[in-house]
């Protein structure tokens, strides 16, 4: 187990990857600060798992697309716990349209959400890593960011700047002993999937060499290795957790 004072912000905590990073980075020492739209249900959730572990938690709700409510977030969680070890980006939305048919709205709320919502939270965080000269950053990208997906031409192009991002960040941050690495699923059992007709689900699974989905444990357990100590020579990497799907 690393240092149990460790601090975890992971955004699109309430559900889905995110939830489940929340509470592996928990069982590995840290205290976490969930980042959302809404709360989850206290009853059944990850701030309950994570309390069960005697790990502090709280929830910040902010909508990572608006720059000034994350900035008053991280703002929030300094004053509470004065630091912030680890950042995970997983909030993310879908809006999948065919390009000659995706409207402005479907393009903005894509690429607001899973790439801005991606800078303004590495950008508010990376002052206090640096002050900390210590930090590890990973960001949620996904396969298609790398190979490009029918109807989803802002999903792609969105995943596809959070890795220019990653990389870049990862030189930015590296003499501060910051490590940035990004995580590319793919299809993986989450909630979104539910919306997915039948053929396509089918069509997904035909891609994978593991002919599988993969779970959110797969993608969460890569983040919490890349957020210790175990990865502190690793930076700039974008890595595939999705079956074989990607080959």
């Amino acid at each position: 187990m690393d240092n149990p004072s460790r601090v975890a912000l992971v955004t699109g905590g309430s559900s889905g990857i995110g939830s489940c990073v929340a509470q592996l980075l928990a069982r590995d020492g840290c205290d976490i600060a969930v980042l959302d739209l809404k709360r989850p249900n206290e009853s059944d959730s990850a701030l309950y798992h994570i309390q069960s572990l005697g790990k502090q938690v709280c929830f910040l709700e902010a909508n990572v697309s608006k720059s000034e409510e994350v900035n008053t977030a991280v703002e929030t969680l300094v004053s509470r716990w004065g630091r912030i070890d680890i950042l995970v980006n997983c909030a993310g939305i879908f809006r999948d349209q065919v390009i000659w048919k995706m409207n402005d709205e479907q393009w903005r709320d894509v690429i607001d959400v899973d790439l801005s919502g991606v800078f303004y939270c590495c950008r508010a965080v990376s002052p206090i890593m640096r002050a900390a000269k210590k930090g590890a950053i990973v960001n949620i990208s996904s396969i298609n960011g790398m190979r490009g997906k029918f109807g989803q031409t802002n999903y792609a192009a969105a995943k596809a700047g959070v890795i220019g991002l990653t990389k870049t960040l990862a030189r930015e941050l590296a003499r501060r002993n910051v490590t940035v690495n990004a995580v590319a699923p793919g299809l993986i059992e989450t909630p979104i999937l539910q919306n997915m007709s039948e053929t396509a689900r089918l069509d997904a699974v035909a891609e994978i060499l593991l002919g599988r989905t993969g779970q959110v444990e797969d993608v969460g357990e890569m983040v919490s290795f890349l957020c210790s100590d175990r990865a502190r020579f690793i930076t700039g990497e974008v890595i595939r957790v999705d079956g074989g799907q990607y080959i």
